[in-house]
């Protein structure tokens, strides 16, 4: 595709942006790890939860929407929104704890919680396993999303993207450290979300979609309108809906939507001024992430559905693409190819923003652990800041190559989004119940961690090999929360606690309440409060009213746009009265 002049000033001065503000505040960044992955601990509520929404708003994210609504509905869009529970109980419950722990990295939380080698060899390996496999995972996806995008809208090869998508973001995240990263997300959310409003807006006037009338009322897609899965459709109801809400979103782990907190959140947390802007980042994030951002892409995906019908369709139409990665996901950056020149321009700038948002978090993120969990805990305990600021800024460029190769190897992102999740089945209860029950050891997530690898590894590899019949994902995925949850929790009972010292010196540090503590509590001379007491059933509740009120204005704004004006206004009405109880809730708490 060829680009006009408005195009290219839209593009080249993103990255010139981008630029300045990583050279601008490298020299700082540079001062010490903590202001390198944690900005000094100085970082207001709004700046964080819109760096949180922008590294969510990944290049990869429109792709991923596209390929579940065209194969199952807008209601497929349920496997990622059932995390919402996660990140409201992150919000009510867990930021403020996240924040007092008062660590650099969420990987030291293991030698605050546990005791002993044991407690170090969990901290270093988690180190390697996150923030190299899991992190260099998820990033390769994100450039798999940057791979297609290119080859549709530039006519790229897969290796000319990854160079130029790749060069400018390592260069300011490794300058920049996060106050980099923070600072050019900020810029990029608003452009990326500009770019998808409008983008959505022109392709429903195009002529083979007819307006948002014609497109909602199109034979292929009115069957794909519903928020809900169909009761006579069991098998979808039972994947998209039932068990993501019911089982997934507390017993997974997946970046960004950790029971209990972690990864690239935890860093924004402990990076906040207090617990207050912690809390209120996390809480703007959850809201923006879910309620504003997610139908202008949900509209794109349905009018694909109308200009490319199936997959033989967007093939005919852009024949230089390998054939591994025609997918339905290609269909989003198949739609963008309709739009006139200088709007072209800001969505691949918009596009290029999301990308470099997502990859720069990560990279700073898996950098973060290398660096404090593994170099400076194990290699060089007396590394000076400088030296410990640099290799951080070597393990930026290893992790980008890495997932730059690894991303030549993928072809589609659902499956890869289905893959992570069932490798991280199983572990989700623990990152939750360790804040609360005394009993959890490093014996507890080890098991947890091998087993959950294990079953994903045996139905991903072997199951259908040794003879079995091919499983959906949400039936292995259940099978690997049985599984782990079982072999975790006989793990626990069996081995030793934690030493008594080191729980009674994270209980007076962290406060936790519940009973699940009341065993280290009589030991200590603090008492469990009346207010703390009661803070966590309110914490709780605040949660699910949060939740529904969310849920609420996702699908008010959605029913807007398919003309059902009348239950717009329920539900707007409902999301207006759950703001004003969650506001009550939320001064009681405080």
């Amino acid at each position: 595709m060829i680009l006009d002049t408005v195009d290219w000033i839209f593009i080249i001065s993103f990255f010139l942006i981008s630029l300045v503000i990583g050279i601008t505040v490298a020299r700082k960044a540079g001062s010490s790890t903590s202001e390198y992955f944690l900005s000094g601990r100085s970082m207001p509520w709004w700046l964080l939860g819109v760096s949180m929404v922008a590294t969510t708003f990944s290049a990869d994210t429109p792709n991923l929407v596209t390929d579940l609504v065209r194969q199952r509905g807008v209601s497929g869009n349920w496997a990622w929104w059932a995390f919402l529970l996660t990140g409201m109980l992150t919000v009510f419950v867990y930021a403020r704890l996240w924040r007092r722990s008062g660590v650099l990295t969420d990987l030291e939380f293991y030698e605050l919680r546990y005791s002993g080698r044991t407690a170090a060899f969990l901290r270093g390996f988690r180190a390697l396993y996150l923030g190299l496999f899991f992190n260099v995972m998820i990033m390769a996806t994100v450039c798999l999303a940057a791979i297609k995008i290119g080859g549709t809208l530039l006519g790229l090869s897969p290796w000319q993207t990854l160079l130029i998508a790749s060069v400018v973001t390592v260069f300011y995240s490794a300058l920049g450290g996060l106050k980099g990263v923070l600072l050019t997300d900020f810029f990029q959310f608003f452009m990326a979300m500009i770019g998808t409003v409008w983008a959505a807006g022109f392709i429903l006037d195009l002529p083979e979609v007819g307006g948002l009338q014609q497109l909602l009322e199109h034979e292929a897609v009115i069957g794909k309108l519903n928020f809900i899965p169909r009761v006579d459709d069991t098998e979808t109801l039972i994947a998209v809906f039932i068990i993501p809400l019911t089982v997934q979103w507390w017993s997974a782990w997946y970046p960004g939507g950790e029971p209990g907190g972690g990864g690239y959140i935890a860093q924004r947390m402990l990076s906040a001024k207090n617990e207050k802007h912690a809390v209120g980042a996390t809480l703007f994030f959850n809201v923006a992430h879910y309620a504003l951002r997610p139908w202008p892409w949900v509209i794109i995906a349905l009018a694909s559905i109308v200009v490319f019908p199936d997959l033989e369709t967007i093939q005919t139409r852009f024949p230089t693409i390998p054939i591994e990665f025609i997918g339905h996901d290609l269909a989003y950056p198949a739609m963008l190819t309709y739009l006139p020149h200088g709007l072209l321009g800001l969505v691949i700038a918009s596009l290029i923003a999301a990308f470099m948002s997502t990859i720069s978090t990560h990279l700073n993120w898996g950098a973060s652990y290398i660096v404090n969990d593994y170099y400076k805990r194990f290699i060089d305990p007396e590394a000076k800041d400088n030296t410990l600021v640099r290799i951080g800024r070597l393990s930026t460029l290893g992790l980008m190559l890495l997932s730059a190769v690894l991303a030549l190897f993928m072809s589609n992102a659902v499956q890869i989004f289905e893959i992570l999740l069932s490798i991280g089945a199983g572990t989700g209860l623990i990152f939750i119940l360790r804040w609360f029950w005394w009993r959890i050891n490093a014996y507890t997530e080890l098991t947890g961690m091998i087993v959950s690898f294990l079953v994903a590894v045996y139905f991903e590899f072997i199951h259908v090999k040794i003879g079995f019949e091919a499983m959906p994902g949400h039936y292995t995925m259940l099978w690997g929360v049985g599984i782990t949850t079982f072999a975790w929790l006989t793990v626990t009972l069996l081995t030793r606690p934690t030493e008594e010292g080191q729980l009674i010196s994270f209980y007076e540090k962290i406060k936790p309440s519940g009973p699940g503590w009341n065993r280290i509590r009589s030991k200590t001379e603090m008492s469990e409060s009346t207010a703390t007491k009661e803070a966590l059933p309110l914490q709780v509740l605040a949660m699910t009213i949060a939740c529904f009120t969310v849920y609420a204005l996702l699908f008010a704004t959605g029913s807007w746009i398919y003309g059902d004006f009348s239950i717009a206004v329920v539900l707007g009405l409902s999301a207006l009265g759950g703001s004003v109880i969650l506001w009550l809730l939320w001064k009681k708490i405080r």
